[in-house]
């Protein structure tokens, strides 16, 4: 118990890193840094009751669920899960870690639900299984799948998903779309422009191939083609805005579709919306039109549509708190477990900082870097508290300075 409220302080503390030697450095009556490391990186205790409990307490219990995954950038090769693979966070190919998470988006505030670690099936062999402590049960997945898992995590806790919001990387996947589809999920998910669609009924009823088709032999269209010949004055102009942000503004269409990749793998047929968003101004095809799809129903505005397809900004906003206030990536361990542990803890300390926030007080709300501020001058008091020679020091200090002025 004395490490865990240790590495708390440390997480919520003044460290601008917060990897164990920073954060032991810095809290008041540090205990040895072998028994910390212990508790994090092989203590045998188990994560699964301690995010349950935590969304059990969650005090907000419906709102978006944002899918999304992020890359921790690092310099060598043995850390668990490091690879040299695409991370939003570089906005390239690199070697990292990616993990799967899951958030809570409440209109107000976010909460880090859940969090996989996506092990590249390299890491899957007996050695690196041994080296990295990997459990037998832990096989190769797809991180849909992961976050598939995380999804089914947060329903069996209650609460309560409106909408489910990822990007291309997970909307892309027919197996992905077709689960939540199963689980009775409303879903907004971006789309590459090479989506092979129809719009209107499909022309082919109930055809099957035994061999593979393009979508143009089936007189099917990608969501890019389909959009390029749209007419400029079918496009609307469109504000949102993401919280308390100034607006901003598209041109956007939308049309009912029918993905064919539901005829292709069999699947029943049933329409869709399609999204598609320019840049305003623009009067043809650009490099930053983007693609969604989306199961709302077919009585959904264009408006709605717009707001449902930009629920993910808060996850941009989570993860920078996450890892620039309280180290969700500065973990520097090299076990699964160690990983597993850091993350879970995280998110605890994160859920604390939110509930403060939802605190009644008068004046604006404390921010995360107001409230380390708070925490900073709370550890250096019981610090002087726990060290009087220190105060004794600075006071010499501050005596010898006056004499130098003079």
């Amino acid at each position: 118990m004395a490490s865990l409220t240790q590495y708390v302080h440390g997480l919520l503390g003044d460290s601008e890193r917060k990897s164990m030697q920073a954060m032991l450095a810095r809290v008041t009556e540090p205990r040895s840094y072998q028994a910390f490391q212990h508790f994090i990186t092989h203590a045998p205790w188990d994560i699964g009751p301690v995010w349950r409990r935590l969304l059990a307490v969650l005090p907000e219990r419906r709102g978006v669920l944002i899918l999304d995954d992020t890359g921790f950038p690092k310099q060598g090769i043995h850390s668990v899960g490091v690879s040299r693979q695409y991370s939003g966070t570089l906005g390239k190919i690199g070697n990292c870690q990616v993990a799967v998470t899951a958030a809570l988006w409440t209109g107000v505030r976010a909460w880090l639900l859940g969090a996989e670690l996506y092990l590249p099936e390299g890491w899957l062999t007996p050695e690196r299984r041994h080296e990295a402590r990997i459990p037998a049960g832990v096989c190769f997945q797809e991180k849909w799948r992961l976050a598939l898992t995380l999804i089914r995590r947060v329903r069996t806790a209650g609460i309560q998903i409106d909408l489910v919001v990822a990007d291309a990387g997970y909307g892309d996947g027919l197996p992905f779309r077709t689960a939540l589809e199963r689980l009775h999920l409303t879903y907004m998910l971006g789309v590459a422009g090479s989506l092979a669609l129809w719009v209107g009924p499909p022309s082919v009823g109930e055809r099957r191939y035994t061999r593979a088709v393009t979508a143009a032999s089936v007189g099917a269209l990608s969501a890019a083609q389909w959009a390029a010949q749209q007419p400029r004055r079918a496009w609307r102009r469109v504000r949102w805005r993401n919280g308390p942000h100034r607006p901003w503004a598209a041109q956007f269409i939308a049309v009912r579709v029918t993905p064919v990749g539901l005829w292709r793998h069999h699947q029943r047929l049933c329409d869709m919306w399609l999204l598609c968003q320019r840049p305003t101004g623009s009067t043809t095809a650009t490099a930053h039109d983007r693609y969604f799809v989306s199961n709302l129903p077919a009585t959904t505005s264009l408006p709605a549509l717009v707001r449902a397809a930009h629920q993910r900004w808060a996850i941009e906003q989570q993860y920078q708190e996450l890892k620039t206030e309280l180290g969700l990536d500065h973990f520097e361990g090299r076990s699964y477990p160690g990983w597993q542990h850091h993350v879970v803890i995280t998110a605890i300390a994160y859920a604390f900082l939110q509930k403060e926030r939802m605190r009644p007080r008068a004046g604006p709300r404390l921010t995360l870097p107001q409230v380390r501020a708070i925490v900073q001058e709370v550890f250096t008091g019981l610090l002087f508290i726990s060290r009087p020679r220190y105060m004794h020091w600075m006071r010499q200090a501050e005596t010898r300075f006056h004499q130098l002025r003079i």
